[in-house]
């Protein structure tokens, strides 16, 4: 095993983190926060309130990097097509997520707390969960890609060829 397995195999692993972080979120913490907004809010709102941004803002770096490294050390390898159909897609994800999920979700969890449900409100969130749900399945299927870079060759093929012919 090299460097560049270890490499791709990290940014497999992080970019994993990332999926399975957006799986935990729809399966345990949205169905409960968006239920009856704004009273279902209150897991944001607080002194003991969820921090996911401590999770979310190094993660994302932190992969960014990885991949930059990824595609660096697979240029020239059957890999560098799947490594670069991901971060591309990736590097999309996370602008829309920055221009729509981000600040509908800030907007959203910062309404103040109230016993009566919002129907906008509620539909908003509905909104929001639908369409991160749509992020979540593209981000499986980039995930999916990504690791199936795995399979393929850590050298180049021509040169692996070449050697093979001799």
């Amino acid at each position: 095993m090299n460097f560049r397995n270890i490499l791709y195999a990290l940014t497999c692993l992080s970019f994993s983190v990332i999926v399975g972080a957006a799986i935990y979120e729809h399966t345990a913490l949205w169905p409960a926060a968006f239920s009856e907004i704004p009273k279902s809010l209150t897991v944001f709102q607080g002194a003991y309130h969820l921090n996911a941004p401590a999770f979310w803002m190094p993660v994302h770096p932190v992969t960014l990097l990885l991949f930059v490294i990824t595609l660096f050390l697979n240029w020239k390898t059957d890999r560098k097509r799947n490594v670069l159909i991901v971060f591309g897609s990736y590097v999309f994800i996370l602008l829309v997520t920055s221009i729509y999920f981000v600040p509908e979700l800030i907007d959203l969890t910062g309404t103040p707390y109230s016993d009566t449900i919002d129907e906008s409100l509620q539909t908003r969130g509905d909104r929001w969960v639908a369409l991160s749900l749509v992020r979540m399945v593209f981000m499986i299927v980039l995930a999916m890609i990504l690791l199936l870079g795995l399979t393929k060759p850590e050298k180049a093929e021509g040169l692996q060829g070449k050697f093979q012919k001799e």
